[in-house]
């Protein structure tokens, strides 16, 4: 049965150097730093993570990592289109790979955050963090076919059944506004992140979800949000 790896966030106090998944801090490169560029500022985006691509879930890539970004607001300016896989203000790099996006060579740029009180703010006030993941593995019962689902234990089916707010790596992706793949034929979802179960800020609209997928070539990856 197909595997999805249930992602369980833990902070840290020191960088994450090593070629591992991770959220927030700055990139590990796997080759010369590909930072893209908003279509719209033409300035980097923020960096939201990196995913390390197992073999397990993603059998048909040559790369080894792939890095999320997506644009943020520019002081008092909105950035819109952050939830178009093809608006220019997200993007997801693979490397080794060849990115599909405006970038720069910048090793370290803007990065994930979480909103805190702070002495003397009324409002809260951006304070970096980054976060080491667990991975725990389960098997992925969106892919079973309905008489095999009734065949597994009842916890078992409850555990695996895919949730709006799930945050994985590979398995089936769960659309909060219907089915929307970027690529067209088959294409392997890559994270699914719960804007309201993640411990940082991130811009998905309300109560938004967001979906990295990865084409059937395994050589192009792209990022959408949708939210209520």
């Amino acid at each position: 049965m197909p595997k999805k790896h249930w992602i369980e966030f833990q902070e840290v106090s020191s960088p994450i150097s090593g070629l591992v998944t991770k959220f927030g801090g700055q990139p590990t490169w796997v080759s010369e730093p590909q930072w893209p560029l908003s279509r719209k500022i033409a300035k980097p985006m923020r960096f939201i993570g990196q995913i390390k691509l197992s073999k397990e879930l993603f059998p048909e890539t040559t790369a080894e990592m792939a890095y999320l970004f997506m644009t943020d607001e520019e002081g008092d300016a909105f950035v819109d289109g952050t939830y178009e896989p093809d608006g220019g203000e997200n993007a997801v790099i693979l490397q080794p790979g060849v990115p599909a996006v405006p970038t720069k060579n910048q090793r370290e740029g803007p990065t994930l955050y979480r909103l805190v009180q702070k002495p003397g703010h009324h409002l809260l006030q951006p304070e970096s963090c980054e976060f080491a993941v667990s991975l725990i593995v389960e098997e992925d019962i969106a892919f079973l076919t309905e008489d095999e689902r009734l065949e597994l234990p009842e916890g078992d089916a409850q555990a695996a059944e895919g949730k709006l707010n799930e945050n994985k790596i590979g398995g089936t992706p769960v659309f909060l506004q219907g089915d929307e793949f970027p690529f067209e034929g088959n294409c392997r979802l890559l994270l699914q992140l719960d804007s309201c179960s993640v411990p940082f800020s991130i811009n998905f609209g309300d109560a938004g979800v967001g979906y990295a997928f990865v084409n059937e070539a395994g050589d192009r990856a792209k990022f959408l949000w949708q939210c209520g």
